[in-house]
């Protein structure tokens, strides 16, 4: 069994007291707490083991170079990709689609070429593609989810036409938990020549990710959600496109040689990685990584599995919530508000002054909210560490909430 209690002890955060009540952390979808092996990780980095990396000579920049690169390494088996150039450094799946976008898109799409996007998307994986059509006149195709909040290759392939050159889709929704079925997805658009690009960021936390079983061309994640440092992320292009990208940014570590005529560009993955990066940050993110892997992956998404259930049975008890999207087979993710006139942010804060920490708004998915008709919600979003007692809490909140509204 999944000892959640003695796991705990690996955030000091989650000791901490919030309005003199003990912290209820509900607010993993936007970002979850770190271990202390990874607070170490970055602390020592500055502390013993800093400098620039792949540029010097000299011992901390040798050290630095490799444990930065060694992360690359990490994160190529961590997503079972094939090559280190396929691993590409960036500040969070934010920077690694506006990447997809002006170093693939850009360049492969013409005007009249059409992108379809899902209503699930978070505004990362729908502003991008706003700017390409501004700038190419390509067309942005939209596919609403089902009940379930799901998305079928079904439901996409009603949409291709001779025109559609992308799909781009998150692998499980930030607002609802629905986990969508990307592989049979991404094979099937293989077959048909489309690009696929997977916005990774809440599935990466809870599931196993193959890169090559699922077929994908792109593949995002960004590292504080997987309890890594802020100001980290990974872009994964399948190989063959490489060739077809060009450079995003431009400066140093992405030339190989620079004249007042002419630049030789570096090969991928430092072509896409221009200027210094977040090398304590990365590091850090490695440390993130081989905490997820030190776990035992099934056994954790089993109590995730469990805990999710309760947290389910328990908000449905209340019947005066409305509940947006509580399937069975979504994980970890429970978007509600209040029937009547509680506003999401004022739930929230209530919520707050006993200690729950959950978000409040449109949770950056704007186009969904508007598809299920609210301009905001609460979520409540679980990770590995919380507890059974955490629901209850979070639950008799909601109940005082209801008396304050009636």
């Amino acid at each position: 069994m999944f000892d959640v209690l003695e796991f705990r002890k690996e955030f000091p955060i989650l000791s901490k007291k919030v309005n003199s009540k003990p912290l209820v952390y509900l607010d993993n979808g936007a970002s979850s707490q770190k271990p202390r092996s990874v607070i170490d990780t970055v602390k020592n980095c500055y502390e013993n083991e800093y400098s620039n990396v792949h540029r010097g000579l000299h011992f901390l920049s040798n050290l630095a170079t490799e444990k930065f690169e060694a992360v690359r390494d990490k994160v190529m088996k961590f997503l079972g990709a094939s090559y280190h150039e396929e691993i590409i450094f960036t500040s969070g799946s934010t920077e690694a689609l506006n990447l997809i976008s002006y170093a693939w898109a850009i360049q492969n799409l013409e005007p009249g070429d059409e992108i379809i996007l899902t209503t699930l998307e978070h505004h990362a994986n729908i502003v991008p593609w706003h700017f390409l059509r501004s700038r190419k006149d390509v067309k942005l195709t939209w596919i609403d989810p089902d009940e379930n909040g799901q998305i079928s290759f079904d439901m996409i392939n009603k949409k291709i036409s001779s025109r559609t050159k992308m799909v781009c889709m998150t692998h499980m929704s930030n607002v609802f938990g629905s986990i969508i079925d990307v592989k049979k997805i991404c094979q099937d658009l293989k077959k048909r020549g489309i690009v696929s690009v997977l916005d990774g960021s809440q599935a990466i936390v809870h599931l196993e990710v193959d890169v090559k079983s699922i077929g994908c061309d792109f593949y995002t994640f960004t590292g504080h959600k997987l309890f890594g440092p802020t100001g980290t992320g990974v872009l994964y292009v399948n190989k063959r496109r490489i060739a077809e990208m060009i450079p995003f940014i431009g400066g140093g570590e992405m030339i190989k040689d620079v004249s007042k005529d002419e630049v030789t560009y570096n090969e991928s993955p430092f072509l896409f990685e221009a200027g210094t990066p977040g090398i304590a940050e990365i590091i850090g993110l490695g440390a993130a990584i081989d905490f997820v892997q030190s776990l035992d992956r099934k056994l954790v998404l089993d109590y995730e599995k469990l805990i999710s259930e309760y947290a389910r049975t328990e908000l449905e008890k209340l019947d005066w919530l409305a509940r947006h999207c509580f399937h069975k087979d979504n994980l970890a993710i429970f978007s509600f508000s209040m029937k009547g006139n509680a506003h999401a942010h004022d739930i929230a804060t209530i919520l707050d002054s006993n200690g729950v920490a959950v978000r409040s708004g449109h949770h950056c998915a704007q186009p969904l909210m508007n598809f299920i008709g609210e301009p905001a919600t609460c979520r409540a979003s679980l990770a590995l560490y919380n507890t059974e007692q955490e629901i209850d809490i979070l639950i008799d909140s909601l109940k005082k909430c209801k008396k304050l509204f009636g």
